[in-house]
Parts: structure tokens; sequence; C-alpha cells
């Protein structure tokens, strides 16, 4: 035997507030409805698109296309012509003394013997 819960779940049952579904049309509603299409045809009807307007949106699409790569490539130019300066102010620092890279006083990194050397 199965038990069923006679309870019915929130919101399924009919609305308690007493009101319609749908809020009654006032007396001359459909009247209003079909002067306003009316009114609205009349004023779309009279509307006349330019008939350069899809070249002129283009060109100027174009132009603001145009804009946005050059000003691309300055920034480009612009912070590599930096990174370069910086790189030669930073080389132009260094000591200009020869630094001592190997001075033959380190340890062998291997233990065995090392390979012979060819001398021309």
């Amino acid at each position: 035997m199965t038990h069923r819960d006679a309870t019915p779940s929130r919101g399924s049952g009919p609305d308690r507030t007493g009101h319609d579904p749908a809020p009654p049309r006032p007396p001359g509603a459909d009247r209003t409805e079909r002067e306003l299409r009316d009114a609205l045809e009349a004023l779309a009807g009279g509307v006349l698109p330019d008939p350069d307007a899809y070249r002129t949106a283009r060109g100027e699409w174009l132009r603001r296309e145009r804009r946005r790569r050059l000003v691309l490539a300055v920034l480009v130019a612009v912070v590599f012509a930096l990174a370069t300066l910086i790189g030669l102010w930073v080389l132009n620092q260094a000591p200009s003394d020869p630094g001592v890279i190997f001075s033959g006083n380190g340890a062998a990194a291997a233990d065995g013997p090392s390979l012979p050397r060819l001398h021309p």
C-alpha cells in the first residue's frame, strides 16, 4: 500500500486573492489600439532610409579601424624603442673592467680525468 499526501503543493491551487487572471479592459481600448497602430504605421511608412546610409556607416567603421591599427602600431613602436633604449642604457652602466669568469682555482666538476684537448 502506498501513502499519498492529500495536501496540494504550493502554488498549484486556484488563485486565492480573488483577482481575475487578466484585469478588465477599459471601454474603447480596441479603438485606442487601432488608432495608435494606424498612427505608428503612418509614421513608419513616412520614414525612408538614406540611400547612402550603408556606405556612410561602412566608411566611418573603416576610418575607426584604420585609426585603431595606427594607434596600436605607434604604441608597439614606442614600447620597442623604450625597451631598446633601456637595454642600451643598462649595458652602458656596466663596468668597463673585464670581470673574472674563470680563475682556475675551483675544483673540477667531474671526479674522473678530463678528455684530452687538441692543440693545433
